[in-house]
Order: structure tokens, then C-alpha cells, then sequence
């Protein structure tokens, strides 16, 4: 057997975020037929899973202890491996092994080196790194992490929703403008999804009926699945337009509605802190949707007659629903050219 062929250093890269044992086909080939597979810590998930599995797993470290090595340590500790055993396989460690790659082309030696091989043995699936934010919340909420997080309860962290959600609509609203920043955009839509984590962290801690960012997502995903069944129906569901779906979504709301205590009519669940303005535009959307289109014509211009000035905002929410505009919205944009247009200050010097 050619010796270069026969002494060969695989390092193998898994993704923390995917189930241990979870790895490609040549993952396991390697690991199969490898003299020699070492671990930082054997016991950790992965290299636990490949154990499970019938691999005989060993600390790098003969007698498996000591603190984690350096870099140009674990370069040294794998080649020396290596010329004693021949083919070597390291799993990888959950942060990727910074420095490793660079130590290992350092350390081989310039005659006879070994075969130097980098397998990934998994990959992130979409949505992966979500499991990164549960974990950096869990390890902020739990014991040895941040007193201030540590302190916080839904009522302390409600206003900083209400402010992360404004701030993600102003982000967003902008991003059909030339030359927006794509990057404040995402960065805003990470503060709305860190509240929803915090949340969920919060109420995984009550002591009588605890739920947890999975509950979350398993009633998010139920509701979903509920109401698009034009696409999740078993054998293929209906073929609708955007408005007929739209009219669906709201049916099977309804329907949801009426199976909870207290919310019967067709206006419940409607926040009454929303802006006035968002509110109103919430409010006569699903009563137009509820087929009360000319009924709320005929209340608004009584309000009127009895001059309610509010009926004239109302109106022009109205009006500007009949051709497909937000009324919130499109204030939103008048005032912010207006702020950004207005005169500057008069000088009094």
C-alpha cells in the first residue's frame, strides 16, 4: 500500500445545528474505516451519536483531560496520531475549530507529508441558525447569564415589542426606495424576532402552564396549515386567486373565533392600543369583508350629518380602501417626506 495514500488526516465538519448522526454517506465511510477517531470531548453530541452508532470514539488527549488545546496543539496531537495510527478522523468541534486548518499547514512536515482531507459531514438547513437564537436566549435567561435578562416579565418587555415592531415597518416601508439599507431592514426584523424568542423564554418559566418557543410554532404552523388549504389539502386543494383567498383566510378565522370564549363577532381580536388611524383601517376591513360594505357607508355618513369630525377621518379611510391604499401607511410616507423636506429652522442669530 502507497504509505502517503495510507496516512491520511480527515477533519470532519458537522453542523451543531443538525441531529447527532445525522451525516452524509461519506461521512460514515471515513469514520467506518478510519484506524483512529478522536473527539475534543467524546461525550459531546455529535461524536456521541457516532459512538451510538458502533465508532469507537477517543479523546484527542490520551487520558482525556486538560483544557481544550490550542490550535498548534491539536495540529501537533493530530499528526503525531496520525504517524502512529495512519488514517485519522477528527470530529470537529461545535465552533468550527478556528485555527486549525492554518496550525495543520504550519506543523506538516515538508517531506512525506500526510494526506490532508476536510469532509463536511452535514449541512445547515434553511432555518438552522434559529436554534442559535433559542440557545443564546436560553444561555441570557438562565442561571449565569444576564441579570437584566434574567429580571424581565411580559408587562417589562411589552413596550419594547410595540417600539421593535414600529421600527420594523418604518425599516421596511423603506426598502422600495433607491439605495435602502437592506441591512437595517434585516437587523430590525431580528429585534422583533429576539421579543418573540424573549417571550417564549419568559412563559417557559411560569410555573402552572409553561409554553416554549416550540409550542409557539407548532400553533403557528397549525394555523397555517388551517387556513391555506387550497395548498396543504390531501390530493391538491382549490384554484383561487388572491382575493378569493384572502375571503377564505377570513372565513376560517371567523370559524377559529367562534370555538374561543368570548370572541363571537366579526370585530373580535382587534387590539384597541392599534393607532387610531391603523385601527380604523383594521376595523372596516373586516366589516367589508363580512359583507357590511354599504352598512358602514350608510353609519359613517349618518355620523356625518351629525357633524362627528371622526367620521371624516373615517371617510377617508374609506375612500382610500376603494382604491387599494393603507391609510396608516401612506400617512406614514407623506409625513416622513414632509420631515425630511420641511425648512430647516429660522436662524435667530
Amino acid at each position: 500500500m502507497d504509505p502517503v495514500r495510507h496516512r491520511r488526516l480527515t477533519l470532519l465538519l458537522a453542523s451543531p445545528r443538525v441531529a447527532p448522526g445525522l451525516l452524509s454517506a461519506d461521512a460514515w465511510d471515513a469514520l467506518r474505516s478510519a484506524d483512529h477517531v478522536v473527539a475534543a470531548d467524546p461525550t459531546a453530541p455529535h461524536p456521541a451519536g457516532v459512538a451510538a452508532a458502533g465508532v469507537d470514539v477517543r479523546p484527542v488527549r490520551p487520558d482525556g483531560s486538560g483544557a481544550p488545546p490550542s490550535p498548534g496543539d491539536l495540529a501537533d496531537l493530530l499528526l503525531s496520531l496520525v504517524a502512529r495510527h495512519g488514517t485519522v478522523v477528527w470530529l470537529g468541534s461545535a465552533d468550527g475549530d478556528p485555527g486549525l486548518s492554518e496550525a495543520l499547514a504550519v506543523a506538516l512536515p515538508e517531506e512525506d507529508p500526510p494526506v490532508l482531507e476536510l469532509l463536511v459531514a452535514s449541512w445547515d438547513v434553511p432555518g438552522a441558525r434559529l436554534l442559535d437564537a433559542v440557545a443564546v436566549m436560553d444561555r441570557l435567561r438562565g442561571p449565569g447569564g444576564c441579570p437584566w435578562d434574567a429580571r424581565q416579565t411580559h408587562a417589562s418587555l411589552t413596550p419594547y415589542l410595540v417600539e421593535e415592531a414600529f421600527e420594523a415597518v418604518e425599516a421596511l416601508e423603506r426598502l422600495d426606495d433607491d439605495g435602502a439599507d437592506r441591512d437595517h431592514a434585516r437587523e430590525e426584523l431580528g429585534d422583533v424576532l429576539l421579543q418573540v424568542l424573549f417571550h417564549a423564554r419568559v412563559a417557559a418559566e411560569h410555573g402552572q402552564e409553561p409554553f416554549d418557543v416550540d409550542d409557539v410554532a407548532a400553533g403557528l404552523v397549525d394555523k397555517l396549515v388551517h387556513r391555506h388549504p387550497h395548498v396543504f389539502a390531501p390530493g391538491g386543494g382549490e384554484d383561487l386567486d388572491a382575493a378569493q383567498v384572502e375571503s377564505r383566510w377570513e372565513q376560517l378565522k371567523a370559524q377559529e373565533n367562534r370555538t374561543k370564549p368570548g370572541r363571537q363577532g366579526v370585530l373580535d381580536g382587534i387590539p384597541a392600543g392599534m393607532p387610531e388611524l391603523a385601527r380604523a383601517t383594521k376595523v372596516t376591513s373586516r366589516l367589508r369583508r363580512a359583507g357590511h360594505a354599504s352598512w358602514l357607508r350608510g353609519w359613517t355618513a349618518a355620523r356625518l350629518e351629525g357633524r362627528d369630525p371622526g367620521a371624516l377621518l373615517l371617510e377617508e379611510v374609506l375612500d382610500l380602501h376603494d382604491v387599494d391604499v393603507d391609510a396608516a401607511a401612506a400617512l406614514r410616507r407623506t409625513l416622513a417626506d414632509l420631515v425630511a423636506e420641511a425648512p430647516a429652522a429660522p436662524d435667530r442669530g
